[in-house]
Parts: structure tokens; C-alpha cells; sequence
């Protein structure tokens, strides 16, 4: 007896060999031992399968979630595969006041998983642009030729229906939504409108269109489906979430479980155009009420929706607070503003015997425009001349009556109920106006600092005139930035910063505001909340279909990851107990050979001679 060789060709070559000098040492020990050895080797295996394929395969799992959610972001911009039979199709048609927009998007297969929504993203060509096409003017211009709204509409179907594979149109729902423009018709003539487009739509298109398909929405609806689309975008509905990533705990509205469920924070919207001003975040705990009366009023502007799939799950229902003040936007207020300013300049000179600023030698000195700008508002007959001061801090005072507030609490603008905030965990982005003015010409965009802010604001409306158009003159604003911007820049930092603070109740040292226009570079609209919201029972044959494969599927996906693993564990207890095995049948014949033989039977032991190599392969 020589030697001993142990190999293994699977999962991993291997190879030892034992010598005759080692050999008896291990015959030595007793069968206790071995067991207890056996014993050993067993806990290490399992260890191992608790540390790598149980943490480890988690992790794996969180990791590759992470992975193909950043890699959604980066190929989101590449054009669309529409070759792809597992791609689906939708289409939303916002009809705004000035015009009408289609949005064509797509979206995979559903994987089947219940807990996760539809991987909504906006449609691109092979230029990778987004399948975007726009026509002016609105649809609510047809009021009066309501049988024409077909004929206006059908360009921009067209141009979806070339973009789409046309063995998808008879699955691709179409949605046409009207907002603001349609909203201030008659009742009447928004029915006419929309009756012929039910009627005339489905006799040229395939489309999956149906007579709910096409409505005038509330802008608390508008205002929730900005909501959904930005916070679908940020990845605030996928409630797998990382260590480190803010969370908050909700009381799920209609649930019966008795504790708060824990999941992401989605972040709030604030929103202020030339018109309106907008605001929308999650209220994640019951609310309560000062009175019957805001109790009434409450319930007009919290909605609560469910955008999960299963109307039994209560994981993606949200209670969210939308409210729209018209008038508040930046334009609209200063139009009121400059009729305040006509208003109270006439009645003062008529009482005071007075012609301020009636000629551009006596202006009306307003701290709301540039140290030194001259102006000119009114209409002809009751034209008044401005001259600015350039003082912020004026300003903000004289702008303060303009937000209507009342001493009632949880309001914000003309007294308007508003659920409170937990600032210490929230967060809130702001657009349009919020940015324009952080961005065109303080060059402040982004994460939002009050003091900085007004520091930076204070700076520019006490700036001469004459040095504000040099600077513009250099190139030294944004692109975009004209002499409109410049002029009214004051005006809207004071009027932002009183929205914001005095209005909304936003802390001073809030930090958690973030000021932008695009989100991931992208422009969010709020069709991507309203197809993500309306398509959501979508998932449900998916998910149907996926069950049909049973548990087989299932299996296999799991195997394909631990299958390396467990093929190691298994050559690995295999080799572990032959060699046990044989170890046990070594002893055996080395004690019977040790009672049979004599001295003289075993001479090579005497001698000290090297026993031949005996090969054994496993």
C-alpha cells in the first residue's frame, strides 16, 4: 500500500493523495471521531448554505432589482424595438386651452409579479425622440362646430398609428383627455365635442377605444396624474427599498390592518404655471378635521386611489392632497398686482387732488422691478408709469394681502384646507415657475436653499437696470432667459418665495425642496400618470397567464441561480462520505490484517520500503 489519490472533475477539478506514512495516522482514530469529523464538515456546509445562498441569493436579488432599474433609465432613451411582439402600446391625447398633444407609450410584458406595477416609458423613434406630435389651436376653439372635433383630431392619430406596429392597434388603448380649455364650456357643448369623437374615431381606427375613453377631467384628476408620473418616474412606487433610501409609514385608507405599513417616501409636487399655482403630495396618516364644514371641503381635495393591480392588495393605495389656485401663477399675479396698483393710484390722486404717476417725470415707485427700470401698465386711457426701487424685502410685504390667507388652521391660500406637512420627512419638487425662477436668471436650480435664495434675489432687484441688460447682453443668464425674465424677475422671486413660505407654510430652513424642470432629463407630463393609472388592471392577464405555467417556472428561474451552488454542495457531501465510507473500511481491514500477520509477513515495514501507488478516483 503506496499511495492514495482523490480527484474530482465536477462542478471543480481537484485533485490530493495520501502517502503510507500519513495513511495509518488516519486509521488511527476511532469511529467517534469520524463521526464527530463527518459531523463538522456537515455544519460548514449548511453555514455555507445559509451565508451564500440564502443572504447571498437575497442580496443578489435586491442588487439585480437596482441594476435593471438604473439600466431602465439609460436605455429609456433608445429608440423603441418595435419588432418586439412582447411590446405593448397606449395612447393619451391631452387636450390642453392652446393646443393638443398625443404621447404614444409602450411597455414590456408584465412579469407576473403582482407587487409591481407596468413598466410604463414614452415611445421613441428611431432617431430615439419621443413620439410626440402637437396641434394648435384647442380642441375647445370648436365649440360652436362641434362635428369638426374628428377631423381635428385625426391627424394626430395618424401620426400614432405609423408609429405603431398595426398588428398592435386593435390592443393599444387610446384615451383622449381634455383639461382647462374644454373646462370653462358649456356642459352642452363639451357633450357635443366629445359624442363626435366617440362616434367617428372607432369607424377610421383600430384602436382600443370605448366611450369612457374620452372625458373632460377635474384638475384635482390632472393634478393626481402629475403626482403618479413623477413619483412612477423617481421609482417611489417600487417598495423594495435599499438601506439608507427615506421611508414612511402609512395608514393605508380603507385598510383593516391595525398597524402603519412601511414603504418609500413618494415626494410631493409643487407646481406654478403663468395661470395657476398647484400643489399635490401623499397625506400617509389619517387626517383629522376642525370643523364639519372643512371636513366637506377636505373630501374635494384628498383623493385616494389604489394603482395596483388587485383591488384586494393595499400596498399602492394612496391618499393624496391636490389643490389648484387660479390666479396664483406668476403672471396672473402680477396682472392683479398692477390692477391693485391703477386701482389705489386713482383713488388716491382723486382724493389727494394728486396726478402720481400719470407722466414719466412723477412715476410710481414700485420695489417689485429693478433699481431704476421704467414701466408703463394700464390701458391707454388709464396708463401709469413705474419707476423701480428694487426692493425685496418691500416687495414681499406689499404682495402678502394677494395670497387671501385666513387665521384658520391647516389653510394655506384664500384659506383653502390643507393637511399638514411632516417637513422633518418629506420631500418636494418644484416646476415651471419654481425653477424659472431659481434657474433663468439667479442661476440657483436645484436643491433649494431659502437664505442663499434671498440673499441672491435682494442682490439682483438692487441692481441698476442698465447693468442687468449688460449682463444679459454678455450671455451671462440662461438661454432661455429674455427681457420679459428680467424685467418681472423681482416680482416673481418675492411672490415665489411668499407662496412657498407664507401660503404653502414651508419652513425657512426646509431643505428637502428640489427645483427643477426635467426629472432623470426627462420631461414628466402628466399623461404618464393618467395611462399608468388607467391601464392598471392591464397586469391582471399577465399575471393570469404566468400562474398557468405553475410551479415548473418557477423552479426553473430559482434553479438557474443556485444551480451552481447546490451542484457544488452535492460533489462536495458526496466526496465527504465516500471518503468517510472508506476510511471506515480501511480500519476494518487493517485490524483484521494486523491479527493475521507476523512479523516476518510484513518485512517492507521492517525495512522502511515505500508501498506502490494504489490510484483511487471518485
Amino acid at each position: 500500500m503506496g499511495r492514495i489519490s482523490f480527484s474530482c472533475l465536477f462542478p471543480a477539478s481537484w485533485h490530493f493523495s495520501l502517502s503510507s506514512q500519513v495513511l495509518p495516522r488516519l486509521l488511527v482514530p476511532s469511529l467517534r471521531q469520524l463521526l464527530l469529523s463527518g459531523l463538522v464538515l456537515c455544519l460548514i456546509g449548511l453555514l455555507y448554505i445559509l451565508l451564500v445562498t440564502g443572504k447571498g441569493h437575497a442580496s443578489w436579488i435586491r442588487n439585480e432589482n437596482h441594476f435593471h432599474r438604473h439600466l431602465a433609465r439609460v436605455t429609456d432613451v433608445d429608440a423603441t424595438d418595435t419588432s418586439n411582439p412582447n411590446l405593448n402600446y397606449g395612447l393619451v391625447i391631452d387636450c390642453g386651452s392652446s393646443g393638443s398633444r398625443v404621447f404614444v407609450y409602450c411597455w414590456p410584458r408584465h412579469n407576473g409579479n403582482p407587487h409591481e406595477l407596468l413598466d410604463i416609458r414614452q415611445m421613441r423613434d428611431q432617431h430615439r425622440k419621443p413620439v410626440v406630435m402637437k396641434i394648435k389651436p384647442g380642441i375647445s376653439e370648436l365649440a360652436k362646430t362641434p362635428e369638426k372635433a374628428s377631423d381635428y383630431i385625426y391627424p394626430l392619430l395618424s401620426f400614432a398609428a405609423q408609429h405603431i406596429p398595426k398588428n398592435k392597434h386593435q390592443e393599444t388603448p387610446l384615451y383622449i383627455l381634455c383639461t382647462a380649455g374644454m373646462r370653462v364650456l358649456p356642459e352642452s357643448q363639451q357633450e357635443a365635442l366629445l359624442e363626435d369623437l366617440r362616434t367617428d374615431i372607432p369607424v377610421h381606427f383600430n384602436f382600443l377605444f370605448s366611450d369612457s375613453h374620452v372625458e373632460v377631467i377635474s384638475g384635482k384628476q390632472e393634478g393626481v396624474y402629475a403626482w403618479i408620473g413623477i413619483n412612477f418616474v423617481l421609482g417611489r412606487f417600487n417598495h423594495v427599498h435599499n438601506d439608507g433610501e427615506a421611508v414612511v409609514e402609512v395608514h393605508v385608507p380603507g385598510s383593516d390592518q391595525q398597524e402603519a405599513l412601511v414603504r418609500k417616501r413618494t415626494a410631493g409636487v409643487l407646481d406654478m404655471g403663468g395661470v395657476s399655482t398647484q400643489i399635490a403630495y401623499e397625506v400617509p396618516k389619517t387626517v383629522s378635521f376642525a370643523s364639519p364644514q372643512q371636513e366637506e371641503v377636505a373630501k374635494n381635495l384628498l383623493a385616494e386611489f389604489n394603482l395596483g393591480c388587485d383591488a384586494h392588495r393595499t400596498e399602492h393605495v394612496y391618499r393624496v392632497y391636490v389643490s389648484t389656485f387660479l390666479g396664483f401663477g406668476g403672471n396672473a399675479a402680477r396682472q392683479r398686482y398692477e390692477e391693485s396698483l391703477i386701482s389705489n393710484t386713482a383713488t388716491r390722486n382723486k382724493l389727494l387732488g394728486q396726478h402720481i404717476g400719470e407722466t414719466a417725470e412723477s412715476p410710481i415707485l414700485d420695489p417689485c422691478l429693478p433699481a431704476d427700470l421704467q414701466d408703463e401698465i394700464g390701458p391707454s386711457k388709464q396708463k401709469l408709469y413705474l419707476r423701480g426701487t428694487g426692493d425685496f424685502d418691500q416687495c414681499r410685504q406689499i404682495l402678502q394681502p394677494f395670497l387671501n390667507r385666513t387665521s384658520d388652521t391647516q389653510t394655506s391660500l384664500s384659506g383653502v384646507y390643507q393637511p399638514a406637512i411632516d417637513y422633518s420627512n418629506s420631500q418636494f419638487y418644484g416646476f415651471s415657475e419654481f425653477y424659472y425662477c431659481t434657474e433663468d436668471v439667479l442661476r440657483m436650480g436645484g436643491d433649494y436653499n431659502a437664505s442663499k435664495y434671498t440673499q441672491a434675489a435682494k442682490s439682483y432687484c438692487a441692481t441698476q437696470w442698465k447693468t442687468l441688460r449688460e449682463r444679459f447682453d454678455s450671455g451671462l443668464y440662461a438661454s432661455h432667459a429674455d427681457l420679459h425674465r428680467l424685467k418681472y424677475q423681482c416680482f416673481k422671486s418675492a411672490w415665489m418665495y411668499e407662496v412657498l413660505h407664507s401660503g404653502f407654510s414651508f419652513p425657512t430652513n426646509y431643505k428637502n425642496l428640489k427645483t427643477a424642470l426635467l426629472v432623470y432629463d426627462k420631461e414628466v407630463q402628466w399623461t404618464l400618470g393618467a395611462i399608468l393609472y388607467r391601464t392598471r388592471f392591464l397586469p391582471l392577464r399577465d399575471i393570469q397567464q404566468e400562474s398557468l405555467k405553475g410551479v415548473h417556472s418557477h423552479w426553473r428561474h430559482s434553479f438557474s441561480f443556485v444551480n451552481n451552488h447546490y451542484l457544488f454542495l452535492a460533489c462536495f457531501f458526496i466526496v465527504v462520505l465516500s471518503i468517510m465510507l472508506y476510511l471506515l473500511r480501511l480500519r476494518r481491514i487493517h485490524r483484521r490484517t494486523a491479527q493475521r500477520c507476523t512479523p516476518s509477513s510484513v518485512p517492507w515495514l521492517e525495512e522502511g520500503l515505500g508501498s506502490p501507488t494504489i490510484p483511487i478516483n471518485l
